[in-house]
């Protein structure tokens, strides 16, 4: 399972790195996104619950904050 939740947070780094020409709001939603994977599997890892689980929601969490941050720097929220 960490073999997995590694591999998918290489990915997922992958990905974020060829996104060019993005507004502020979807830089937040990208960059909380990954991040907030990344907590949720590491602390659900640590918990000994399901990593997939804590991957999504805390995926979820950080692109929802992360787009909202991102909206206030624009100004348009």
């Amino acid at each position: 399972m960490k073999k997995s939740a590694t591999a998918l947070a290489i990915a997922a780094l992958f990905l974020t790195t060829g996104c060019t020409n993005l507004s502020k709001t979807e830089q937040g939603a990208l960059s909380g996104g990954a991040i907030g994977a990344g907590v949720g599997a590491a602390a659900t890892a640590i918990a000994g619950s399901s990593v997939a689980a804590g991957m999504i929601v805390g995926g979820a969490v950080g692109a929802a904050a992360g787009a909202y941050t991102g909206c206030k720097k624009e100004g348009n929220c």
